[in-house]
């Protein structure tokens, strides 16, 4: 009976008493200036769908969209009039990676832009995209994996996830190459991913124990610098390798988070409760 009475007071105890937190790589915390994705954008058409395409009416986009890439396969639609529901306009979007070299490959998601029901079983038609300077980066073509799946009958219609979304595993090809002289860097900062002083200062000492000299200064609660050739690496992306598996202990901030739905209340281990009265 004793053991009984006291399960759930140890039980609360070990839920609220503070734990160690776990020393996590540099690499996680930040991010290298310079060393970021760039995001590219394309409109095009989904062809090869059941159906469950665009209306003309309702989107008529669709049918420019569609007489321009006729055009220029040579065929002469002057006058004709579609009425297609196996085609559907799409915007395309993906994430150039940094040093992504020209032939390599990227994934790309595929978005409805007009009243399509359904991306599901469709191919994306070649289709350019774009970075914010305008210049064509990718190129992406291939089947559509859609995010969901959906069917109608006589009397009701069910939809599962988001039909009318889906991707292209390594669906582009990058055709050009973003221009970053990353080996002559000097210096190179470090953002840090959540901005805190704590943190910065230890990520600055840890980086300086592990090269056994001072080659990082914390700026401020979100920067960290590293003198590259103090470091005595033979480049910056060696010096980078070297301090990216650098574990460091962040700083955590006392945090509750309350689900009104379920009415669950979640403690950070920072969080500390005053003397209350329950009644």
């Amino acid at each position: 009976m004793i053991k009984f009475l006291f399960s759930p007071v140890l039980l609360l105890i070990l839920m609220l008493s503070p734990s160690f937190a776990t020393p996590i790589r540099i690499k996680d915390l930040v991010e290298f200036d310079g060393v970021r994705g760039n995001d590219l954008v394309g409109y095009g058409l989904v062809v090869g769908l059941n159906g469950t395409g665009d209306g003309i009416r309702n989107a008529p986009f669709t049918e420019e969209i569609m007489s321009n890439i006729l055009e220029r396969l040579g065929v002469n639609i002057t006058g004709e009039q579609f009425r297609p529901k196996n085609v559907a306009a799409v915007l395309v979007t993906a994430n150039l990676p940094p040093f992504a070299r020209t032939g390599s490959r990227i994934d790309v998601t595929v978005s409805a832009i007009g009243d399509a029901k359904s991306l599901l079983g469709g191919t994306l038609i070649m289709t350019p995209l774009n970075a914010a300077d305008g210049q064509i980066y990718a190129v992406s073509q291939g089947t559509v994996i859609a995010g969901g799946v959906s069917a109608e009958g006589d009397a009701a219609s069910v939809v599962q996830g988001v039909p009318t979304a889906g991707v292209i595993p390594s669906g582009a090809y990058v055709e050009r190459e973003i221009e970053f002289d990353f080996g002559a860097l000097s210096q190179i900062r470090l953002a840090l991913r959540i901005p805190d002083f704590t943190t910065a200062n230890r990520i600055e000492q840890a980086i300086n124990k592990s090269f056994g000299r001072r080659v990082a200064l914390m700026l401020d609660s979100g920067t960290v610098q590293l003198d590259i050739g103090a470091t005595r690496q033979s480049s910056a992306a060696h010096a980078i390798s070297k301090i990216e598996n650098v574990l460091v202990e962040p700083q955590s901030k006392a945090r509750v988070v309350v689900d009104q739905r379920s009415g669950t209340i979640v403690l950070g281990e920072d969080v500390r409760i005053s003397r209350v009265a329950v009644s």
